[in-house]
């Protein structure tokens, strides 16, 4: 049995399923004022360290939670930090480490998605990815029985990214997680200027707007958005925060949004 090992656990997120668990009591002791839609396909989700970002995050996967209870498949789209790809890296492991236990990965489907797309591979180098794995621990929590596909991608066409979507959301089983912070170490006031570019080409399902913004996964975002347009589904924004909520540092934030996008 191959284990793709939790790597960013101790420090993005914590070690101990207890203290995650706390996390998410924490995260839910706030009641969640936010629409939502009968038939959810996707979620937009932060992946910074979880005491920035994780109320965020939480909320999509709350809602999703609650609503949605026939999901067998979930697949994680995230780019790569740490590792130059040409196209992306769809993971064959057996499992996929998390500190509430480890999640099956369907090796099946990930497999399938590399024979059909030629942009597709496994990269092994790809097992430092924190934009994935930082959502594994939420998937395990929330949907605990599902399989698991990772795909984390670099330099790669947004409406290639697309098609996979298109692939992988033709069965109602599966669903999608898009992960993505926004703009990087600008000032609050600068920060929020750009990340409301983003919102708004994501509220408004706007392909040109994302030209103007800053987000290290906006081709996964692009991808999903294309595939809202072409699908007839609508998107809603959940939550937008920036780090400086927690460090109280305007000088150098960072900004995090959750978004879902169903009917």
């Amino acid at each position: 049995m191959s284990t793709r090992k939790a790597v960013v656990s101790g420090s993005f997120y914590p070690s101990k399923k207890e203290e995650i668990l706390k996390f998410f009591e924490h995260f839910n002791s706030f009641a969640i004022n936010a629409e939502t839609f009968e038939n959810i396909k996707a979620i937009i989700v932060p992946h910074a360290g979880y005491i920035y970002s994780g109320f965020t995050a939480n909320m999509a996967y709350k809602l999703v939670s609650a609503s949605k209870k026939d999901i067998k498949r979930v697949v994680v789209f995230g780019p790569s930090h740490r590792v130059y790809l040409k196209g992306a890296s769809v993971a064959l492991y057996d499992e996929y480490e998390t500190p509430l236990g480890n999640l099956k990965i369907d090796k099946e489907f990930s497999q399938k998605l590399i024979d059909k797309y030629d942009f597709l591979d496994f990269n092994v180098e790809c097992e430092f990815e924190h934009s994935t794995e930082t959502q594994a621990p939420f998937i395990k929590h929330y949907f605990e029985n599902v399989k698991l596909v990772e795909i984390v991608y670099g330099e790669i066409n947004y409406e290639d990214l697309s098609k996979v979507i298109d692939e992988v959301l033709s069965d109602d089983d599966n669903f999608v997680v898009i992960s993505t912070d926004l703009s990087h170490f600008y000032t609050l006031e600068e920060a929020q200027k750009l990340d409301n570019i983003c919102l708004e080409a994501i509220d408004k399902k706007d392909l040109k707007l994302f030209d103007y913004c800053e987000a290290c996964g906006k081709v996964g975002v692009k991808a999903v958005i294309n595939w809202a347009i072409k699908n007839n589904y609508e998107t809603k924004i959940l939550n937008y925060c920036t780090s400086a909520d927690v460090t109280k540092d305007k000088s150098r934030v960072v900004g995090y949004t959750s978004a879902l996008i169903g009917k």
